[in-house]
């Protein structure tokens, strides 16, 4: 993976958080990264001055340090900014974290030597992972004792993980994988420490993520539309064109391609036929539809902030070293937000189907809880419970983190963004959507296979083939069920159960 100066994109940071490409630097980068020293090195001369360069931090910034003092401040704004707490944060996203500072200091606008990037590059090509906590990010100035943490290890200060998954001190890490640690200069303890990093790679790998899920979303509705002999005239093309958001037709198109060929839709178990489907079954593609173009907003802002220059104080082109707020987190912070209340009502509507699957009341013919032998077994009651739970705590993450703000710095940075909260959040909220389409799944297969005698669509079919493969047990009696769950959530979280359906279906939207 070659970084430049223009930024990278999504899938940049998809290769190296999760599939560990080498990085490598572009020489156009080493070059404006050598021109944007050079003015560094040239205000830290003079008398003046500059902030980042020869003055304190933050509500510290009135004080000029001198020369011989200023090594040592960069070392100590890495040293006491690295105050973490909290659990380790996922290899990934420590991953993405530093490749995105990277991407930043390449672009020239740091005043970072190349030499300093060059040990960011290699201590990610080693498979050194920082030890980065929970804890200590406002999202202003950008995501600060994460970033420190980093900025820790490659002055071999600090511990890390090695690529053999093992804990130990950075300094012997590096020393293992040939690394000299850095003597941080003028600026460069600021340069590591200032973005929005964390919070957008969580932003860029929930992307990611999410466009799995939403397709599995649409699968699973489409399941359970079928199992409850639902219609699928209201998937029609016609009645989506004339309200015209493209993720609700997306969802649609979808769902009708995944019924098509199905004996299910349409039928009833009497003679008084449903004029209409409850709204979790009729108003699925508006819901999914609506989460959808809300992922291809945070898309956009996702994009602009990977072609950003986030720093303070940046090199600008014309020599000038300038203090700006670009590190504020509430670009990203709003759409993380946003996708997490997405996320919340997708989860709830799936809920909502489940729950009309296993209610005899509601199910049109199927049996109590899809049991055995209702009464002597409880069939899925107690899936729907865990799923139900999952839902209450999705719409506990969906309350904005990014509608808070708590002063800081003696009331220097007395607006926050709490962006990374509401990455870490929505983190949590993307690994439960994906167990309560898990449940759904789950429950929606089991009730297509009640339904005997009449055959489910092609595509159908061999989502029940391929999820029955992977451990997913069929109907009967009552079994510890705790091990078919979780293997409905790996089949979902791999992108198994998209694999499945396109097997028949093609490409889905």
């Amino acid at each position: 993976m070659v970084v430049g100066t223009s930024g990278v994109t999504a899938s940049d940071v998809l290769a190296v958080a999760r599939g560990g490409a080498r990085v490598e630097l572009s020489a156009q980068a080493v070059a404006a990264l050598a021109a944007a020293r050079e003015i560094v090195d040239a205000l830290a001369a003079k008398p003046e001055p500059v902030y980042g360069v020869s003055t304190g931090f933050g509500a510290l910034a009135t004080r000029h340090i001198s020369q011989e003092l200023r090594a040592q401040l960069q070392r100590n704004i890495v040293r006491s900014h690295a105050a973490g707490m909290g659990p380790r944060v996922e290899r990934e996203v420590v991953r993405a974290l530093m490749f995105l500072r990277l991407k930043t200091v390449c672009s020239g606008h740091t005043g970072v030597r190349p030499e300093v990037a060059q040990t960011m590059a290699d201590v990610l090509n080693a498979g050194i992972t920082p030890v980065v906590h929970e804890y200590g990010s406002l999202g202003c100035s950008g995501d600060l004792a994460p970033l420190s943490h980093c900025a820790l290890t490659l002055m071999g200060e600090g511990d890390a993980e090695g690529p053999d998954g093992t804990v130990r001190p950075a300094g012997e890490l590096l020393a293992e994988h040939g690394i000299q640690p850095v003597e941080l200069r003028e600026k460069e303890g600021l340069a590591l420490l200032n973005g929005t990093d964390g919070m957008l790679g969580m932003l860029v790998m929930a992307l990611a993520d999410l466009d799995t899920l939403y397709k599995s979303a649409d699968i699973t509705a489409a399941l359970s539309l079928e199992a409850l002999l639902g219609t699928d005239k209201v998937l029609a093309p016609e009645l989506h064109a004339i309200r015209p958001h493209p993720g609700q037709g997306a969802s649609a198109a979808n769902m009708l391609a995944v019924l098509q060929g199905s004996q299910l839709t349409g039928h009833h178990q009497d003679d008084a036929p449903r004029v209409q489907d409850a709204y979790s079954v009729r108003c699925a593609p508006q819901v999914a539809g609506a989460g959808r173009d809300t992922m291809a907003h945070a898309r956009l802002v996702a994009e602009r902030e990977l072609a950003s220059a986030v720093d303070n104080p940046v090199v600008l082109p014309d020599g000038r070293v300038e203090s700006n707020g670009n590190f504020h987190g509430a670009p990203v912070a709003y759409v993380l937000d946003f996708l997490a209340i997405a996320a919340a009502d997708l989860g709830s509507i799936a809920e909502r189907r489940t729950d009309r699957l296993l209610d005899k009341n509601r199910s049109h013919g199927l049996p109590p809880f899809l049991a055995d032998d209702a009464g002597v077994d409880s069939g899925l009651m107690i899936a729907q419970y865990t799923q139900a739970a999952l839902v209450s705590e999705m719409k506990r993450l969906a309350v904005p983190a990014s509608a808070d703000s708590i002063p800081s710095s003696a009331m220097q940075e007395d607006h926050v963004s709490m962006g990374w909260s509401a990455a870490r959040k929505l983190r949590t909220a993307v690994g439960n959507l994906t167990r309560i389409i898990a449940v759904e799944l789950y429950a929606a297969t089991r009730a297509i296979e009640l339904r005997e005698g009449l055959t489910p669509a092609p595509a159908s079919r061999a989502v029940i083939e391929a999820v029955r493969a992977a451990g997913v047990q069929g109907p009967g009696p009552d079994r510890f069920l705790a091990p078919d769950l979780a293997a409905a959530d790996a089949f979902v979280r791999g992108g198994h159960l998209v694999t499945a359906a396109e097997s028949v279906t093609g490409p889905l939207q």
